[in-house]
């Protein structure tokens, strides 16, 4: 069959339609155009695959190498169906890791034994894999945490914590390095950004855990820590503190030196002060706060834009008293603005249907219900799921709620200017054709910088011609190859007539302008 370009009046309709894209024409009338929430353009979806005593992947030790690809791939999987941009791998768990590592050994959680060479590397699979999906990776380190027992001599030999053991503490039946002394924390650098060096990581993201979660009646033995390092400092937790400061600002530096557009991310506690400790706290009565309790200074991060994006976990329901969703959530959009940070949410899956806390979590709807809620705040650009597991169980038909409601589209990632906001050149050569399996889109590439592609389409029987301010024609997105790009719509119906708009975009999710569009029939 034929493919041309447009002419006349559909000329005009092309031009309305790619000003919508690059905001340099007006659109049709307003009435028709305007943005529907629930199919965003841009939003960050991803969900948490947890590695730590096998909670998501592997699902449990001693798997082969092959069996541990294809269980990684099937997470993938349901995130591509759920049209999901991002998953958020664990692969530094307990000061180890997921990759042939120069500071630290193999993780037990991939053979069962610490040290255990799996037989390939699974950072590397796991970057390439998501890649090919169009999927960011985000590899979550946990920064400080040792073991999940107290037998030092359990680690293996080489381990850093056997060589230096006066940098470890025992507390709450766990093992951790001292964020207090110095040398302690530049190793977790060191083992962080041998990752960040080796491997095309979207990502680095760190959970909730700084200095640990109080436990009652046990003290963190860093009084003599302190004594030696915490001169200058009136108080212990001023200084432990700064201690976690020092870890945030200083992994920012060393990230964006060796690949700026590396995003730093952190997911803590939803609570950074209460009301009633800190006039500036949110309107909540949380057992813990964070700047207090795991010295941790959530909201200087942002001000002072040590890091990328945050992600609150806000682990609770719509009126919960102690904690309110729909309190917290707007608290946080206060501390962003302004800023370059973005504002994700973590959302709790894992409560769906087990929660006694609140018998909010028996509603199916409740996840869906916080989704409505963020829409209407403009700087929350996304939510994360914990854990990758929960959201599969599909408990109550929760994510099956969210899916038909919330992700019925793809979505771009959204774009960080202040780490790049140059976008990438237009692509080259769009041409369209009808095969048996659909319609066949062929182009090239114009910018080395172009990463993935989006791809929009209409139909022109059916009048569409607002601008794309949202991503109802967004029809998939694509990760970049070399040489000519292929793709295939099969979803075309026959004899439509269609409107093809392809644009590329880099690895911060700039969008170029689209290539004239296709027209076929």
């Amino acid at each position: 069959m034929r493919a041309w370009r447009v002419v006349g009046v559909l000329g005009v309709a092309l031009g309305m339609l790619v000003g919508g894209l690059t905001g340099t024409a007006s659109a049709a009338p307003s009435s028709g155009c305007t943005a529907d929430p629930k199919t965003p353009l841009r939003q960050f979806r991803a969900s948490w695959i947890s590695s730590v005593v096998n909670i998501d992947w592997p699902s449990r030790t001693g798997l082969t190498a092959e069996q541990q690809k294809a269980e990684l791939l099937t997470w993938y999987d349901d995130a591509v169906r759920q049209h999901h941009n991002a998953v958020v791998l664990q692969v530094r768990p307990t000061a180890d890791a997921f990759w042939p590592s120069a500071v630290e050994p193999w993780s037990q959680y991939l053979t069962g034994t610490q040290g255990g060479d799996p037989g390939y590397d699974p950072l590397a699979f796991a970057v390439a894999e998501a890649h090919k999906r169009n999927l960011e990776l985000h590899a979550w380190f946990n920064p400080y945490r040792l073991s999940m027992g107290t037998n030092l001599n359990a680690l293996v030999p080489t381990h850093p914590a056997r060589q230096h053991p006066d940098w470890v503490v025992t507390y709450g039946g766990k093992l951790y390095y001292n964020p207090g002394i110095p040398a302690a924390r530049k190793l977790v650098e060191s083992a962080i950004m041998d990752a960040v060096g080796k491997y095309d990581i979207d990502g680095v993201h760190f959970d909730d855990y700084f200095y640990p979660y109080p436990v009652a009646g046990q003290v963190f033995d860093d009084a003599a820590t302190y004594a030696q390092y915490g001169g200058g400092f009136a108080t212990l937790q001023d200084w432990r503190r700064n201690n976690i400061d020092l870890l945030i600002q200083e992994l920012q530096h060393q990230i964006k030196a060796a690949k700026p557009w590396v995003k730093f991310g952190i997911s803590p506690f939803a609570v950074w002060r209460n009301k009633a400790t800190d006039a500036e706290g949110s309107d909540t009565t949380a057992g813990v706060q964070t700047y207090d309790d795991l010295a941790a200074d959530t909201r200087k991060w942002v001000r002072e834009e040590w890091i990328d994006y945050i992600v609150p976990q806000v682990y609770w329901a719509g009126g919960f008293a102690p904690a309110d969703y729909n309190k917290i959530v707007p608290w946080w959009a206060d501390q962003v603005r302004g800023t370059d940070v973005h504002l994700y949410i973590g959302q709790a899956t894992y409560k769906v249907g087990t929660s006694t806390q609140s018998p909010d979590w028996a509603d199916p709807a409740e996840l869906s219900d916080h989704l409505a809620f963020n829409s209407t705040i403009p700087e929350v650009k996304g939510d994360i799921y914990f854990s990758a597991k929960d959201v599969r169980a599909d408990r109550l038909g929760a994510t099956s709620l969210l899916n038909s409601t919330w992700y019925t589209r793809p979505a771009l990632v959204p774009a960080m200017p202040s780490l790049d906001a140059r976008p990438p050149l237009p692509v080259h050569a769009l041409k369209a054709s009808r095969t048996a399996a659909g319609v066949k889109l062929d182009w090239r590439a114009t910018s080395n910088d172009t990463t993935s592609y989006a791809v929009y389409r209409r139909d022109l029987l059916a009048g569409d011609w607002c601008g794309d301010n949202d991503a109802r024609n967004l029809v998939a997105t694509l990760r970049a190859t070399s040489g000519q790009q292929t793709w295939t719509d099969t979803t075309a119906a026959a004899g439509r007539h269609y409107i093809y708009l392809v644009t590329a975009l880099d690895r911060t999710w700039n969008q170029s302008v689209p290539l004239p569009a296709a027209v076929l029939r």
